[in-house]
């Protein structure tokens, strides 16, 4: 439990949540779609945001993602969030990089990140409308920092109205399990939560139960906990793009009962992440992204330092590239879909 609201919520929720053995859609409720007939369940990678290295939008990288994405037979794709650096984007950088995504006809769905630097509404619902009129398949955006539950309520009811599309929400800070709640109850074209705002393995329980199954799980992380994940019912994850469709295919192959060779997926997936820099390298070794690409962050929170993330500093080695390319080669062509 994160805070007292959230052992309030379980005092009533989670005695019935314990007798389940799994939570979420899993136990018969239908997967919601899109108004374009588009699942929004399954694997959702938080897009880049690729540059030229004069650090201009490369609208042609941003929708040869998407063509990578619908050929390895993912989910769809959520942009910009946090991986997107959506905080540098500039509203024609949003607009660009939107109309490069939905200019790649067919394939999974689109949910486009709509929040703004000072969650400014205005513009937030402007992009949302945006969003509706050229054919997103769903909006999404992360909660407001420090806000009240009745804020956050009135915002995302703004975006539903605004859009008349299914509506995300990226749970952060010190959103509580009732806050969701609240806010399910609130927003009848809310579909799906991913949850960063404490231990989503934790409080899936309590929020399924809370919302009577109503809303999806989805998580972060880069999808590393993916697998306990499923066995608790989730219907979705929002990782990197780059081994995207081999953790669709470990969520496929689990859907269909196939739990050994979706574990065995997820392994791979797992033991490629580990290697230094893959990340950062694997779409242009996957030849998607020039070599040259540069991908736009967020701005480091004050005070916070780039040591605390442990990740590896200055440009990528030659060394490093040729590890990343020998492991593809070696170890996940089976496994590729894309």
């Amino acid at each position: 439990m994160t805070n007292r609201r959230d052992f309030l919520v379980a005092a009533g929720a989670v005695a019935g949540a314990m007798s389940l053995p799994r939570v979420g859609l899993a136990r018969g409720a239908k997967v919601p779609r899109s108004p374009h007939g588009k699942p929004l369940a399954g694997v959702f990678p938080i897009g880049w945001t690729p540059c030229r290295p004069d650090g201009k939008l490369d609208q042609q990288a941003m929708a040869a993602q998407r063509s990578f994405l619908n050929r390895g037979k993912v989910a769809g794709i959520a942009w910009p969030q946090n991986a997107s650096g959506w905080e540098t984007l500039s509203p024609r950088e949003w607009h660009e990089g939107a109309d490069a995504l939905l200019s790649v006809k067919g394939g999974g769905a689109v949910v486009l990140g709509v929040q703004t630097v000072g969650f400014d509404i205005k513009r937030s619902a402007e992009y949302a409308r945006y969003a509706g009129s050229k054919g997103a398949d769903a909006v999404m955006s992360l909660t407001q920092p420090g806000a009240s539950d009745t804020e956050i309520i009135s915002y995302f009811k703004t975006l539903a109205a605004a859009s008349n599309l299914p509506l995300l929400v990226q749970a952060v800070g010190d959103v509580s399990v009732e806050t969701l709640i609240r806010l399910s109850e609130a927003v009848p074209s809310l579909v799906a939560v991913k949850d960063e705002a404490g231990d989503p393995l934790q409080r899936a329980p309590l929020l399924q139960a809370g919302t009577h199954d109503k809303l999806e799980n989805f998580s972060g992380s880069g999808g590393h906990t993916f697998f306990a994940e499923l066995d608790l019912g989730f219907e979705g994850t929002c990782p990197y793009v780059g081994m995207a469709d081999v953790l669709q295919r470990c969520f496929d192959l689990y859907k269909e009962g196939r739990k050994a060779e979706a574990f065995d997926a997820f392994g791979r997936f797992l033991a490629f992440n580990s290697i230094p820099r893959s990340n950062d390298y694997v779409l242009a070794a996957r030849d998607v992204f020039p070599e040259d690409a540069v991908m736009r962050a967020n701005p480091m929170p004050a005070g916070m330092k780039k040591a605390m993330f442990h990740q590896p500093t200055g440009p990528i080695t030659a060394a490093q590239k040729a590890e990343i390319r020998r492991a593809l080669n070696d170890y996940m062509k089976p496994y590729l879909v894309a």
